[in-house]
């Protein structure tokens, strides 16, 4: 199995990340159904609000899309590791493809509208899953960690041009913008099908139990695992501050409408985030090599919320959107490093479920941001509320900091997850060729978990490797 550490060697090019087909397909499949989704739901809100008038039900049109996360993430990204990846990704893309033409039918009643949206992103987390466990396997070393950095870049890139060309396509036919969303689902499935080789999936027949039982192991791979949880606690905590200034752009552009017009001063504040977020993930990966990313994950991830702290002083909406693009360019410069231990410090055969985990965490730790921010700025300035928050957030960062696990403790998790992934990909072969000899010693795959889940906080206790 590939060495796949970071190492003190240069950085990967964009160039040998990029040669490599399958993350080719995966990259442009992604990029394509991410901005037909954002020109979707720029869709939808405005032709759910031309239907009713009702700004509730507009706003409840664009939220709908979080829910799967929510009420079952975990569960349905679960799923991804039942199937083999590339038919997820498939069948997922499909799916949605024809749920949005159902939408698309004129007269369509708004309750059926919500109704099927809902269904077109239940179909999020498994393909989602999928994909986050596919691109491990496809890239290895610092390529990995250069290939999630820019999934993650063209993600942020695809929400400022799917809201902008949304919304113009919207404005001229609502029923257009979702047939081009369709129309991307169409080609992202073409480029799985026939870009992505065809693997088996992470767990076979036998050794599948129950799928709340399943879930659950996802739970306790990222909480029980010292490695993991450190991991987890960066990026929520990531997630806690960056997404305050876009969360709450409208409010505090009404504020300074004098200084600017307030419309354009929220599409200011709400695309600086994600335009410093891209200018990170490329300038980080491109610039640094690995060991000194690593180093930088740490000031980085203080200096996400610190970024924030001088809108106490109240700055006019400009100067609000240079902090929010220093927030995002740091989250960027911290993410796809975390990333990419995350994944190498995981048993390929748990990867999508623990993906669940993250994801909704992300999900529910962002909207938990925005309404308790929104609440308290009814009752305070937003300049201190956001200030505050960020505040708290550079004591929290520095905590998680400080209480970052070791290198030696990281390697060893990194060497459980792989002797525990070639465990399980053996007893796959046996599982696969009935006639094979068996070999002693070898347990189940919820035993192969059980001993990479505790190895780590073993070592760590003992200070050896």
């Amino acid at each position: 199995m590939p060495d796949e550490r970071p190492s003190p060697e240069g950085p990967a090019t964009f160039r040998e990340v990029f040669a490599n087909r399958e993350y080719g397909a995966v990259f442009t499949a992604s990029a394509l159904s991410w901005i037909g989704d954002y020109i979707a739901k720029a869709a939808v809100t405005l032709l759910v609000y031309e239907a009713t008038r009702s700004v509730a039900l507009s706003a409840a049109a664009f939220a709908v899309s979080y829910l799967p996360w929510l009420v079952g993430g975990p569960l349905l990204a679960t799923l991804a590791e039942r199937h083999r990846y590339r038919q997820v990704m498939v069948i997922c893309d499909l799916v949605r493809m024809l749920l949005m033409v159902c939408i698309a039918i004129p007269g369509m009643p708004v309750p059926v509208i919500l109704a099927l949206l809902f269904a077109t992103t239940l179909a999020n987390p498994p393909s989602q899953a999928a994909k986050s466990a596919l691109i491990p396997l496809v890239l290895t070393g610092d390529r990995l960690v250069v290939g999630l950095s820019m999934i993650s870049s063209v993600g942020q890139a695809a929400q400022v041009v799917g809201y902008l060309a949304g919304a113009a396509i919207a404005a001229f036919d609502p029923t257009a913008a979702l047939l081009v969303n369709a129309a991307t689902f169409a080609l992202s499935a073409a480029l799985v099908r026939f870009g992505v080789a065809d693997r088996p999936p992470a767990m076979t027949a036998a050794h599948r139990s129950h799928l709340l039982r399943e879930t659950a192991q996802g739970f306790q791979i990222v909480f029980g695992t010292p490695v993991l949880r450190a991991i987890a606690v960066l990026v929520f905590a990531a997630m806690l501050f960056s997404v305050v200034p876009e969360g709450l752009a409208a409010a505090w552009a009404n504020e300074h409408a004098s200084q600017l017009d307030a419309g354009a001063a929220q599409a200011i504040i709400m695309a600086a985030n994600p335009v410093g977020f891209i200018l990170g993930g490329l300038i980080v990966s491109r610039a640094f090599g690995p060991d000194r990313r690593l180093r930088l994950m740490r000031p980085l991830a203080v200096l996400s919320p610190l970024a924030l702290v001088p809108a106490l002083l109240d700055p006019p909406p400009l100067v609000v959107a240079l902090l929010a693009a220093a927030c995002g360019f740091a989250v960027a410069g911290m993410l796809p490093v975390a990333n990419g231990l995350f994944v190498r410090a995981l048993p390929a055969g748990f990867r999508a479920r623990a993906f669940g985990v993250m994801a909704t965490g992300v999900q529910v730790i962002q909207g938990l941001a925005v309404l308790v921010t929104g609440l308290l700025a009814e009752r305070f300035s937003i300049p201190v509320v956001v200030g505050v928050w960020s505040a708290a957030g550079v004591l929290l960062m520095t905590l998680a900091a400080l209480r970052w696990p070791s290198r030696s403790t990281i390697d060893a998790a990194i060497e459980a997850a792989e002797r525990a992934g070639s465990a399980a990909l053996r007893q796959a072969d046996a599982a696969s060729d009935p006639g094979m000899p068996g070999r002693p010693g070898e347990e189940p795959s919820d035993g192969s978990m059980d001993r990479w889940a505790v190895t780590p906080a073993r070592r760590d206790s003992s200070g050896t490797r």
